[in-house]
């Protein structure tokens, strides 16, 4: 009788072990839930989305090759204009806010440091009195980092693909930019670029006296700087 008490009592206390280790088992899955759930919580609050406006220093240019008579060797037509406006906003997801994102470049202040290049291509080529600007609408990105790195003394860098519509010439047409961007604490500066033809925005060659050939192919280059204001 006394050895059936004895097996009892070990059955009990086996079984009340069991269930306060269950039961702590059950506390710290809770506890480690809570700590997970607070702490996706706290990422999703501090993912608010971003907006950035352009900010003094940005630049737009074209760059196209052509060849010049008496050299021998091609060389760069480069036009630039520092008159860049626009903002990108950002969703908290890291997507496109379309519908408040968009860059716009002044083609009447292109200067490429030959004068009559330069009123050739705005009046011939882009056609700036009925053309004057350049836009460009993005809708959507890869490669950024969500949230945008915010680092108080370091800067953090990444590559990106901006897809979007640019609209020349009265022309709308869907490109791929693609560069860098550098994150500082208030800036996100880099550089992006894409590559189209004449004929993607039925832009005419430019056709002057020195210029024995001009390449077909065209690049756009955004060196931007752009300010944090959210």
């Amino acid at each position: 009788m006394k050895q059936k008490r004895i097996e009892v009592g070990r059955v009990l206390a086996f079984t009340c072990m069991a269930g306060l280790t269950f039961a702590g088992a059950l506390l710290t899955g809770s506890a480690s839930l809570v700590v997970a759930l607070a702490q996706a919580q706290t990422r999703a609050a501090r993912n608010t989305g971003a907006k950035l406006d352009i900010a003094e220093g940005t630049k737009a240019s074209y760059r196209v090759t052509e060849r010049l008579a008496g050299i021998n060797f091609p060389d760069d037509a480069i036009g630039t204009t520092e008159s860049v406006t626009g903002s990108l906003v950002l969703a908290p997801d890291g997507s496109i806010n379309s519908a408040q994102s968009k860059l716009t470049v002044d083609l009447r202040t292109l200067k490429s440091g030959q004068d009559i290049r330069d009123v050739y291509v705005k009046t011939r080529t882009l056609e700036t009195d009925k053309f004057p600007f350049a836009e460009f609408v993005p809708r959507s990105v890869q490669g950024l980092p969500s949230p945008l790195p915010n680092p108080e003394r370091a800067t953090a860098q990444s590559g990106f693909q901006l897809l979007g519509d640019l609209t020349i010439h009265g022309v709308t047409k869907e490109v791929v930019f693609t560069g860098y961007a550098t994150f500082s604490r208030d800036l996100v500066a880099g550089r992006v670029v894409t590559p189209f033809t004449f004929s993607t925005f039925g832009l005419s060659k430019p056709q002057l006296a020195r210029v024995v050939s001009v390449d077909d192919k065209i690049t756009l280059e955004i060196e931007f700087r752009m300010r944090r204001s959210s």
